[in-house]
């Protein structure tokens, strides 16, 4: 991948302080940390060790697979689909052919979609499952998320509406300048909401790289916006950088008072 634009060094966000402002009483708060992975899960029941278990499953299968398959994980371009690989990690490859990255681009998303499921199946009826700020959605009634955009001032002033018509859903964002995930942008964020976590996970990475490819500011976010057009299966996107904000797609933006 050429990279003709200079990263900038992210803050960091280790505190998580963004999961306390979830209006979701309702919900039983459940936190799971298994190696780099940290789950934040709501769901109308304790699902601790049914989680627990899940993510030493998928986990497993995603290291397995990289032990055979190394260049994988080091990949920042598409990869062609392996169908002799386990679901999850098809199904990254896949997010990262129709956004135009690497499939570890997908993985967070992955995860929260692969575990969200599996409670549903489970019996759940009610299940967020929110990884590093990628979230896979499930409710009975509509609800809003919070857009975190680091230090612009329309961080956690803007967020947007979801019908539970449309649930599941994923909601992820990718960040030049907040978080640790590799990103070669300059916006303070990129949200993409698509049916797949992992494409939303996977396209967030595409549009935020595309902001850098566009010099960051007005032109940068234009460029993510024309993007995004071209890309097959997600609903909208929400781009932030500094006090500028542009939307494409099926998007209902809410004003968020804390």
């Amino acid at each position: 991948m050429k990279k003709a634009y200079k990263k900038k060094q992210p803050e960091s966000y280790t505190d998580r302080s963004y999961r306390k402002l979830a209006n979701v009483s309702d919900l039983t708060s459940t936190t799971v940390r298994i190696g780099e992975t940290d789950l934040h899960i709501l769901a109308d029941r304790d699902v601790t060790t049914a989680a627990t278990d899940l993510i030493l499953q998928y986990r497993s299968q995603l290291e397995n697979y990289i032990l055979k398959k190394p260049g994988f994980s080091a990949s920042l371009d598409p990869l062609e689909v392996d169908m002799l690989a386990p679901s999850m990690v098809r199904n990254m490859m896949r997010a990262g052919v129709r956004a135009g990255v690497g499939p570890m681009a997908a993985v967070a998303g992955a995860l929260a979609e692969y575990v969200g499921l599996a409670l549903l199946g489970s019996g759940c009826r009610e299940v967020m499952v929110e990884n590093g700020g990628d979230v896979f959605l499930h409710r009975t009634k509509d609800c809003s998320v919070a857009i975190f955009a680091g230090e612009s001032p329309l961080s956690y002033k803007v967020g947007i509406s979801l019908l539970a018509k449309n649930m599941p859903v994923g909601v992820c964002s990718s960040s030049g300048t907040v978080g640790h995930s590799l990103s070669f942008g300059d916006a303070d964020s990129v949200t993409v909401i698509a049916d797949s976590t992992l494409v939303a996970d996977a396209v967030a990475t595409r549009l935020g790289n595309e902001v850098g490819h566009g010099g960051g500011g007005k032109a940068g976010m234009r460029n993510a916006l024309n993007k995004a057009g071209e890309i097959e299966g997600i609903r909208g996107v929400v781009v932030i950088c500094d006090e500028l904000m542009g939307a494409y797609g099926d998007v209902e933006l809410v004003k968020i008072d804390l």
